[in-house]
Order: structure tokens, then sequence, then C-alpha cells
């Protein structure tokens, strides 16, 4: 387990007319740009086993908690937190170290930014890594009506969209149960229960599994939280749809050279057609849930540095 001090220093970097909170390491190796973005509800600190790993290996590491998290700006509008301001920040960021293109790295959430920053992009981006969250092909009905049709009203993405605040207040009142019950590890098999699952693990008295983390890494995560809220975090999910428009026009081939890193035992399902919008991608898969770098950081960093060496060795 991580002793908490030993992660970076943040810095408050003013872009896109937002404030982010910015963890570095490797600040000796510029010219080697690598973005790690983080899922929901994270925080940069999720990246604080890979930080070392990739600044050893000659990388400049850049983790921003993303608008709405920690430290960073905090949005009172929910169109602020779209694909193209979320895409707009990393941009920025890249402009703020004078980087032209960056290898970009994001679990959960942070892939589905990933993902959109490649579409909207293409030129900022020179490899793409992304965990748990596979490409979303954008299909022909906008993403929340689509899930709901599917899913029902109580599905939290949905019930995100269509009943603003009312999971905002539970997981404010809760917030480390909610964060306590979230993180864990080798949960059994359950049953889907009935009504909302995100307020339902809020208000859940015992968790299941195997604890995550350390009590002081929860710490972290529960003390973000407890200052930011999570309507901020939350509001990402209220522009699936906005987003679906957004995207309609761009080129939905992902070109780059790209690495899918998938949790066998991830509620998150895996791509069917991945190669057909993301034709150069290698898959890797681990034996875990879906906290992946987390759960399993070695084996995580080793796929991690191998495929990008492989990636140098390819292009030398």
């Amino acid at each position: 387990m991580l002793n908490p001090t030993d992660f970076p220093k943040p810095t408050l970097i003013s872009v896109n007319g937002v404030e982010l909170e910015v963890f570095e390491a490797g600040r000796e190796n510029i010219g080697e740009p690598i973005v790690l973005c983080h899922g929901w509800p994270e925080h940069a600190f999720s990246w604080r086993h890979q930080v070392p790993a990739l600044a050893a290996a000659g990388y400049h590491v850049i983790v921003p908690n993303q608008r709405g998290y920690g430290n960073s700006s905090h949005p009172t509008e929910i169109a602020d937190y779209d694909i193209e301001h979320l895409s707009g920040d990393l941009i920025a960021l890249l402009d703020h170290y004078g980087y032209d293109d960056a290898t970009f790295v994001g679990h959960d959430w942070g892939a589905m930014v990933v993902w959109g920053l490649t579409l909207l992009h293409p030129h900022r981006v020179n490899r793409v890594i992304n965990l748990s969250l596979p490409y979303q092909e954008r299909g022909e009905k906008p993403w929340i009506e689509f899930m709901e049709e599917i899913f029902g009203g109580d599905f939290y993405f949905v019930h995100f969209n269509r009943r603003p605040g009312v999971a905002d207040a539970v997981l404010d009142e809760n917030t480390f149960r909610f964060l306590r019950n979230m993180y864990r590890k080798n949960q059994p098999p359950a049953e889907p229960e009935p009504g909302m699952a995100m307020i339902n693990l809020a208000k859940a008295e015992t968790p299941l599994g195997e604890p995550l983390m350390s009590d002081s890494e929860l710490a972290v995560f529960v003390s973000a939280f407890e200052t930011s809220g999570f309507t901020g975090s939350i509001n990402w999910y209220r522009n699936l749809d906005r987003n679906w428009h957004l995207l309609a026009d761009v080129d939905p081939i992902i070109h780059q050279p790209t690495l899918m890193i998938y949790g066998d035992r991830d509620a998150v399902a895996k791509s069917e057609n991945l190669t057909e919008f993301v034709p150069n991608v290698e898959v890797v898969n681990v034996d875990c849930g879906h906290w992946i770098q987390q759960e399993k950081p070695e084996e995580t960093n080793q796929a991690i540095l191998k495929w990008l060496e492989q990636q140098d060795a390819d292009a030398a």
C-alpha cells in the first residue's frame, strides 16, 4: 500500500477557463509526455502505482484531477462538462507544457474522455491506452435514451439524467460509506437489487468482498469528495446525449496505436467489435474487477510498459 504523502504535490494550472489540480512526475523527461485520466468516482491518486513506474521508464507523467474533481474547478452549468470541454481541458494542458501531442491513458470515465478526445483532436494524441471501458459505438439513438430502453429508469446512468440532484444528495450525505463500499475487490457474484445501484451502495451498512486499498489511501478519496461534493463529477453523465450529438460528424475510427486493458471480472462488458473502430488495438486481460490499475498495479504497469516499449521499437 502506498503512503499518500509519497504522491507528487499538486499544482493549480489555469487552462480552458478553469483551474486544474495537476500532479506531475518525471519532469526531467521533457519531450515524453503521458497523461493519465481518472474515472468516476475517482481522483488523480488512483494512478499512484503507475506514476513512479512511468517516470522511471522515461516519461513526463501528467495526472490532472479533471474538472469537477478534487481541487480543480467545479463549474455550475451542466453543459460545461461535455466532451468538448473535457477534451479541451486536456488539449489546453498540452499547450501549457508546450507539447504537440502525447500518449493518453484513461480508466473508466477517463477512458470515455480519451476516446472522445482522440476523435475530436486526433493530431494531439499519438497513442491511446484505455482501461475497463472499450470504445463505445455511437449507434442510432442517443446513449441515455438507448440505455433507458434497455436497462430502465433506475439504471444509474439514466437516473443521474432523469432525476437530477437525487443521487447527488445521497452520495454527499454518505461519502465515506459510498466510497468504502465502492472500492472493493474479490466481490462474490450477486443478483442485481431493485432500485438505483449507486444509492443502494451509499446506504449499504456492510461492504462486500475485500477492501481495495488501505484506510489512509481511501481517506484521500473521501476527503476530496467531502470537499467537492459529487455533482460536478456526476454532471459528466448528464452530458452523454449531448456528447452523442457533438460526435455526430467526426471520423468514428481511432487510427492511433491502442492498448485496451480489461479486467476479466469487471462488470463493464468487453467489446465484441472493437477492431471495427480501433483497428490498431492490442488487448490485454487481467484477472481482476473494475479498479484495474489499483487492484493489479504490477500487472497493469507491466502491460503498459511492455506495450510502450514495443511501440517505440516499432517506430525506431
